[in-house]
């Protein structure tokens, strides 16, 4: 008697055991759908991108370089990813002066000597303070989707908070191909920033904007 009461006690202790060993697997392939039910369900972006930044103290020069200044901030390469990020950012309202915002591929530095950017130049558009967030991040949308026209020769996007003003610039990879890629690239960010036809573009290519600021190369006065 006493050892059909244990065997029942052990194959009841069995029982439970297996049951608990059940729910963990049960647990364990609910936890491995969910994460592929998440990773599937993310869209991945054609590229992917940084957000950097570079901000100085006004009238105060630096022995720093440049290049030393420029924070990366946060990368992404999905939908979801861009705009838990972008919702985190803070408004360009809200950025201080003298402040440069960037957006760039992956693997490409906001820098006019970066080997992809050092034969190219930038579309410049000025603004009033009062709408530029708004250009901004129609702009930034424009970008992370791909929709704006020649986009594989496209580098990134720079906001230039200033005093009076803000500046957007676009900047590619070739400015040697005027006819073609830069001026569909003009055309297309108007036609995505909805831009009056009041608004001024000015193109640029960098080697000028070295020459130009090659006796201010230390002291951040980059636009």
């Amino acid at each position: 008697m006493e050892i059909a009461e244990k065997k029942e006690s052990d194959n009841n202790t069995q029982s439970i055991v297996d049951s608990e060993d059940n729910d963990n697997n049960n647990n364990k392939d609910a936890e491995e759908r969910l994460s592929r039910d998440l990773n599937t369900s993310l869209h991945p972006l054609k590229n992917k991108f940084v957000f950097w930044y570079t901000r100085r103290t006004p009238g105060v020069r630096t022995q720093t370089s440049y290049e030393d200044n420029i924070k990366k901030i946060v990368d992404f390469n999905t939908v979801e990813g861009f705009w838990v990020c972008y919702c985190h950012l803070a408004r360009a309202s809200s950025l201080p002066s003298p402040t440069d915002l960037h957006l760039f591929k992956d693997g490409i530095r906001p820098l006019w000597e970066d080997s992809a950017n050092c034969n190219g130049g930038k579309w410049i558009i000025r603004f009033k303070k009062v709408v530029s967030a708004r250009f901004w991040e129609d702009l930034v949308l424009a970008l992370v989707g791909d929709q704006l026209d020649y986009g594989d020769n496209i580098c990134g996007a720079v906001l230039s908070i200033r005093f009076n003003e803000d500046i957007l610039s676009v900047w590619n990879r070739n400015a040697s191909d005027h006819q073609q890629a830069v001026m569909a690239l003009r055309d297309s960010i108007k036609r995505h920033l909805k831009l009056p036809h009041t608004y001024v573009m000015e193109y640029k290519p960098h080697d000028a904007s070295l020459r130009d600021h090659s006796s201010y190369r230390n002291t951040w006065l980059r636009g």
